[in-house]
């Protein structure tokens, strides 16, 4: 089986990517795992012209089909994503916003393969939970548009720094042992 891990912050080397990297190596001892960064992509704002809606492909060519070839290619995604603002950061939101041509609220659509299970984890600096639940929401919002089946999900609060990941160790691991 193949696991897709997406580091959805734009910093490729922080906190979320060093939690993103612990996923990535405890999920490797079973599955094949590829990893990406949203911020390795080069993708434009959706326009809102709905030709998609018609259409089923976005007017735009850009990184979206490749980001959209590993979601096929996966069984599993874990999307893992910091708070920006008590929410996804801007990037991750401008590629679900690009989504919309795979999105199951229109005729036609176009579609990835069925089957796929999705996780989320999410972290933030400040120490209550309600922010990771709402990151939480708008993730598993995405995947049930895609019709990917939410799994599981994890909130760790008390993390902005790598160094804070460190203490968290464990947590991850555990939560990795239910994917």
């Amino acid at each position: 089986m193949n696991a897709l891990i997406i580091n959805c912050s734009p910093v490729r080397n922080g906190a979320t990517a060093e939690i993103a990297g612990i996923v990535r190596d405890e999920l490797s001892r079973r599955y094949t795992v590829r990893s990406i960064c949203i911020d390795d992509y080069d993708f434009s704002f959706c326009k809102g012209c709905r030709s998609c809606h018609k259409t089923a492909k976005c007017v735009m060519d850009d990184d979206i089909p490749r980001i959209i070839d590993e979601f096929e290619r996966a069984d599993i995604i874990v999307s893992v994503s910091p708070s920006y603002w008590a929410d996804i950061p801007g990037q991750y939101k401008a590629f679900i916003d690009r989504c919309t041509p795979w999105c199951n609220t229109h005729e036609p659509h176009a579609s990835v393969s069925g089957g796929k299970k999705g996780y989320s984890i999410a972290l933030r600096t400040g120490p209550g939970m309600r922010e990771c639940e709402r990151i939480i929401q708008s993730i598993e919002h995405f995947y049930g548009h895609l019709e990917i089946e939410c799994c599981g999900s994890m909130g760790l609060c008390s993390v902005e720094y790598r160094e804070n990941v460190e203490p968290r160790r464990g947590e991850i691991i555990s939560f990795c042992k239910k994917i």
